[in-house]
């Protein structure tokens, strides 16, 4: 299935974006016209810039931007909706909020041309749509909040959930901070070893004479060859990056080692959670600012990075437009969290998704907390022994060598 970019206008006059994926152009156009809405524009996209497209990131809800900006926006979003709740006009809000961000000149410019456009008559989704920092959740949401009269508690809710985002992506990125952090310190420690330090010895073992140890000479070429050799490590290293910027780049590369790292145990498991947690966070979120469950699904689907997992959503928005149930699909594929998903399956039961949705989105977020707590319990004493295993051989090694030619005996 390809991915489609579309822009649409409904019977009430109002345009609505999205990305959804389809064989061809004439099936999306009819799966629009299903929904009530008239196709504007349809331009088929890669699959990296349908994820950008609809959700503008992995975790964040905006587009690719960086993160200072994202946390100004977020900054932003709940002060707008404080001034609203306050009954202070739109206009108004934003010309104090574009002051107030006046020490960041690019915010600040952002706002103040949002309250221009809002000022000639546009919608404030439409002045949002403008600007690349706000994506097709946000926007969705705030043209959802507009046309029921209730901006206020819908950006509230979108605050939350921006805090909420930034809270578990910054949980996963301090997790895996110390891990690299120590493995660049291992690697490190081993070139400027076996580098710097081992090659010394050449001379005394040359000087002692004799036949040295097995162990003694693998430690002693590879000290030799990483001394004379060390560009080629380098270019080696540069040529890695390069590769995997290259694969990565392949949607074919990417959903093959999707599909590895959701087989893993542990990693496995985390990734679940995390996509878990991500989804229906986002999915509840656009539900209850009062989007359509079906442009609220095609929108949150986008912001499940694993490209196994987005596959098996894009099923479960086909039967979803069918008449039939999401959990449903997703159970059959079995590779969401079955809690989750029987979680969800009573919720479309009862009527009750929206409240179901936020109960599996807390107990997630919680189990990525977990999760990440778990791995790291694992990871860090691999990493330390690990380091010092290879250390302490070198070093015992050089030790036995230098026993062997001067004929120590224990």
């Amino acid at each position: 299935m390809a991915h489609f970019k579309f822009k649409a206008v409904s019977a009430d006059g109002k345009v609505t974006h999205g990305v959804l994926q389809k064989d061809t152009v004439g099936e999306l156009a009819l799966a629009l016209a299903k929904d009530g809405l008239t196709p504007l524009n349809i331009d088929q996209i890669d699959e990296k810039d349908a994820a950008n497209a609809s959700s503008g990131g992995l975790i964040s809800g905006f587009a690719s931007v960086s993160t200072k900006t994202k946390d100004k926006i977020t900054d932003f979003t709940r002060e707008l909706a404080i001034m609203l709740s306050s009954s202070v006009p739109l206009d108004r809000s934003l010309s104090v909020l574009g002051n107030m961000e006046a020490t960041d000149a690019r915010i600040s410019g952002i706002i103040k041309n949002i309250s221009e456009d809002v000022r000639k008559g546009n919608s404030l989704a439409d002045a949002f749509e403008k600007h690349k920092e706000f994506s097709g959740f946000y926007i969705s949401m705030v043209r959802a909040g507009e046309a029921s009269g209730a901006l206020d508690i819908t950006l509230t809710r979108l605050a939350e959930y921006l805090e909420r985002s930034k809270a578990l992506r910054q949980t996963v990125i301090s997790a895996l901070m110390y891990p690299a952090i120590l493995l660049f310190v291992a690697v490190l420690s081993l070139v400027l070893l076996l580098g710097f330090v081992v090659p010394k010895f050449a001379d005394l073992f040359d000087d002692m004479g004799g036949t040295l140890p097995l162990p003694t000479q693998i430690v002693m070429t590879a000290g030799n060859w990483v001394g004379s050799y060390w560009w080629l490590l380098l270019a080696g290293l540069a040529g890695l990056v390069w590769l995997a910027q290259t694969l990565w780049k392949k949607p074919d590369f990417k959903a093959w080692l999707d599909r590895k790292l959701l087989s893993l145990a542990i990693v496995g498991d985390m990734i679940a959670k995390i996509e878990t947690a991500r989804l229906t966070r986002t999915f509840s979120t656009l539900l209850q600012g009062g989007v359509a469950i079906v442009n609220a699904l095609s929108i949150a689907h986008a912001t499940v990075a694993n490209t196994t997992l987005r596959s098996d959503l894009s099923s479960g928005i086909a039967s979803l437009k069918e008449g039939g149930a999401l959990s449903t699909t997703l159970l059959e594929k079995g590779n969401f969290p079955a809690l989750a998903m029987h979680m969800i399956q009573v919720g479309e039961e009862t009527g009750q998704l929206e409240e179901m949705l936020v109960k599996v989105a807390d107990i997630y977020e919680e189990e990525v907390n977990s999760a990440v707590k778990r791995f790291l319990a694992l990871l860090e004493p691999v990493l330390i022994l690990g380091l010092g295993a290879l250390i302490a051989g070198i070093i015992l090694s050089i030790l036995v060598g230098i026993m062997e030619v001067n004929e120590l005996v224990f």
